[in-house]
């Protein structure tokens, strides 16, 4: 452990040396350890570690990228449609410590998989970045598309995070980006149903609503992918039917499924700004 600390300081400190670095303080640590993982876990149940410039007891925040469940990567690659490393290099500027998080994909493996490796993680960023100057009382779990999907399950069905010791209330809040909330369309597909069948059972956020839930920022764009926007309205207003208060939606104007995402690591960007106020790095006006 001290080593680990030692080392992820090291490597911060010489990134904050060089003008214009990058914050990725760390790259590829495994969040996932021992002798049964198959090569496959070994190979994809890895995160990086990005840290503000300055300060300390910043707020957490774990992200998961999209793709589908099939695809996509903590950084980004030439075939991914949105880069994520811009947007939590970004956001860690802003003054968030952000946990950037690969998964296993289908159809390697099927659900539940990817939402044990998700809680996984979190549980790593609860046990380690305490010692890096985070507040890990202050932990965020968020993600876009696939990675809304996974933030919303992380967050509403306790199982996962049960398995490592936690449990919802160990976090913050939930910052899911244009997320399926019914069961999710590659789920189905693992299943054999169509893809155009939408159900909600235990795989669904929506199957989840209920009143005692951190609180969450739901994120969505005005030209989303088909039935994005309305399933995540749906979702904002059963968890108000349910008294819920700690549940806020926020349609951004002229977005796609794609740029909601991107634009976050815009300055200025209202889906970027509301992240900020969320978790408290910012004093601009709290969302209604």
């Amino acid at each position: 452990m001290h080593r680990l600390v030692f080392l992820i300081l090291s490597a911060a400190s010489l990134l904050r040396a060089e003008p214009g670095a990058s914050s990725r303080a760390l790259s590829d640590v495994p969040y996932k350890t021992g002798d049964s993982l198959s090569d496959y876990e070994r190979e994809r149940c890895k995160l990086d570690v990005y840290l503000p410039e300055s300060g300390k007891d910043w707020p957490v925040l774990v992200w998961f990228h999209g793709g589908g469940l099939k695809a996509g990567d903590k950084r980004g690659t030439p075939e991914d449609g949105v880069k994520t490393e811009p947007i939590v290099a970004s956001l860690s500027r802003a003054g968030i410590a952000v946990v950037s998080v690969n998964y296993r994909f289908s159809p390697k493996v099927t659900f539940p998989a990817y939402l044990e490796d998700a809680a996984a993680a979190v549980a790593w960023a609860k046990g380690h970045l305490k010692e890096l100057g985070a507040n890990p009382d202050r932990l965020y779990v968020g993600g876009h598309s696939a990675g809304g999907y996974v933030a919303f399950m992380i967050g509403l069905d306790p199982t996962y995070l049960l398995k490592e010791g936690l449990s919802p209330k160990d976090l913050a809040g939930l910052i899911p980006v244009s997320g399926q909330t019914v069961t999710h369309s590659t789920v189905r597909e693992e299943r054999g149903i169509a893809r155009t069948t939408v159900i909600s059972d235990e795989a669904a956020p929506l199957y989840h609503v209920r009143k005692d839930t951190p609180p969450i920022l739901v994120i969505y764009a005005d030209r989303d992918m088909a039935g994005r926007e309305a399933e995540n309205e749906l979702f904002v207003e059963m968890m108000k039917s349910a008294k819920n208060e700690g549940v806020t939606g926020l349609r951004v104007e002229d977005r796609t499924h794609g740029s909601i995402a991107s634009e976050i690591a815009n300055e200025g960007d209202p889906a970027r700004e509301a992240i900020l106020r969320f978790v408290g790095v910012s004093s601009g006006p709290t969302l209604e």
